[in-house]
Formats: structure tokens, sequence, C-alpha cells
């Protein structure tokens, strides 16, 4: 109701206001702002689109109708100045026909000084695996389940972390207990930013296997504190891990792959290591004060262009 209901309060609240730029942040629902006759040029912000991942996560019709409201998206949006976070996005933005010369990309950034890397001999004693995010089906967490029911059938002595909330979490407790894993995998719920900064910093081995996202901000903030990330090899986690450099990419869904990777580099501290520091040199290119810059330089050029038309 929220996408119904914004132009009607915009119209009666805000079109008089004097805006010099209205900004459009699309992340799955869009808007159509520029449908709004907002008084001012409108600039759009682009995490990803769903697309066909819609059907995985919610139900048929909610599904549906979020695959349908996308597709208006390159007309209503062709020769409005957008913002991709990542290569990926606008790889579909382009896909789906909006113009790669409207599209800058604007990554999301990290704070670099309150995500560091500590000391190797303060991470956790025993092996542990870190994810950090919504629990939503389309996040897949219950591949990281099954790598590690493949790793205790192994012998691999090791636990998950799963830190976050979501409506996916009865169905993951069930397999967790379907699984024989409940020793192995915690579920903290929400958790604080230091308790998210304390879990990156101190776990062995950050995982992300999601079907779809825009950049994937838990792998820089992980690669932020010097810890390696094994993550699905889809759009979005491509662009947020370097394959053999701050992390592993892996077939999505490949269950067997993900978990060799994981006993792998579980039992490689040199490895580990290594990949850490290449975590945290790639991270150091993405502080916000960059970002920040990028999309003021964004904005500025946008209200020039519009003054000059």
């Amino acid at each position: 109701t929220l996408s119904l209901a914004a132009p009607v309060y915009f119209r009666r609240r805000l079109r008089t206001e004097g805006f010099d730029v209205v900004v459009e942040d699309l992340n799955k629902v869009p808007f159509f702002a520029p449908l709004w006759g907002v008084g001012a040029p409108v600039a759009l912000i682009v995490h990803h689109l769903f697309g066909a991942t819609a059907f995985q996560e919610a139900s048929l019709p909610v599904a549906a109708a979020t695959w349908l409201l996308e597709r208006p998206v390159p007309r209503v949006f062709r020769s409005v100045p957008t913002v991709a976070v990542s290569d990926s996005t606008v790889e579909d933005l382009v896909r789906r026909g909006l113009p790669r010369s409207r599209i800058e990309i604007i990554h999301n950034g990290v704070d670099l000084e309150v995500l560091s890397p500590l000391p190797p001999e303060e991470r956790f004693p025993e092996a542990t695996l870190v994810f950090l995010g919504r629990l939503k089906r389309y996040k897949r967490v219950d591949l990281l389940l099954e790598a590690v029911a493949a790793l205790v059938r192994r012998g691999i002595s090791c636990r998950l972390l799963v830190a976050g909330r979501g409506d996916d979490q009865p169905r993951l407790e069930a397999l967790r207990k379907s699984l024989n894993i409940s020793e192995h995998v915690d579920f903290l719920g929400f958790i604080s930013d230091a308790e998210k900064r304390d879990l990156l910093q101190k776990g062995w081995i950050h995982l992300f296997a999601s079907a779809n996202e825009g950049w994937g901000i838990s792998n820089l903030e992980a690669a932020a504190c010097g810890t390696p990330t094994i993550a699905s090899d889809v759009p979005g986690l491509r662009d947020s891990v370097v394959d053999g450099q701050t992390g592993f990419l892996v077939p999505h869904g490949d269950v067997e792959t993900l978990s060799r990777r994981i006993e792998d580099l579980l039992g490689d501290d040199e490895k580990r290591q290594h990949l850490g520091v290449g975590a945290r040199s790639f991270a150091e290119g993405f502080g916000w004060d960059a970002s920040a810059r990028a999309m003021e330089a964004f904005l500025s050029g946008t209200l020039r262009s519009s003054l000059a038309h």
C-alpha cells in the first residue's frame, strides 16, 4: 500500500516545498515518481530488482504483482539520471531497456574505522562461520545449514552463527532440527552494530548464499574486518567478492562445492589470513566519504542538467 499512498501524500504535503531534486530509491517495488508531477528533476537510485527471484520469496499473487510492477521501469525511467550500486545492477537495468549512458555506478560503502581487523589470535578459538542478514527465503540460509550438515557428517568441527531475523526463521529452525545440527547452528536474532562488528572480526569465514543481491553489503563489512567470504556466484555477490582474492564464489545451490570450499578454508590458516588481508585491501576502496562525494556530484549534475534545459 505504500506505493499507492506515497504519491497522494507527496501531492498533499510536499509538492510545494520547492525541492531541487526528488530522489526515488528503487529497492524492489517502484514508486514511479516521474509520473507524479513533482515539479523538480527526478533522480533514481537502484539497488536491485527482484525479477523472477520474487517467485522464490513471496506467495504467487505478491510475486506476480512485484514482477508486473517492475515491467514499466524501463519506459518510466528511460530519461531519468540513475545510480546503480553495482555492475550487476547496471547489467540488469540495461538488459531491461534503460540506456547505459544514463546510469552511473556508485557503490555502497562501509565505515573503515569502525570495521577493522583484529589480530588473528583474537578470533574465536573454534572454527566459526557467520551469516548476517534478514532471514528471508531468497537469502537461501538453508544452503548454509545443509553445508554445515555435510561438514559435520565428514567429521569437521565447526559452528554457524546466524545473526538476523525474518519470516523464514521458523522454516530454518525446523531444518536445523531435521538435519540434526542444533549443536552446530545458533540463531542470534537481531544484534546491535557493536555485536555485528564483533562477529565479523572474530568469525573465521563469512557466508552469503543468496539467490540475488544488488551489492551484498555484508560481504564488504566482513572484508573491512579482514574476514573472507564464501558466497554464491550470482549478481551482486560477484561484485562484492573477488574470487580468490577476498574469498571464493561457488555455483549457487551447489551445497557440495560450498561445503568443500568451507572445509578447505577452515583447514588452511595461512590461506584464510591471506584472503583476509586481500579482503581488507579491497574494502579500503569503498569508504563512505568517497560514496558521499560521488553522490553529491551526481545530484549536482542532475540539477545543472535540468536547469540547462
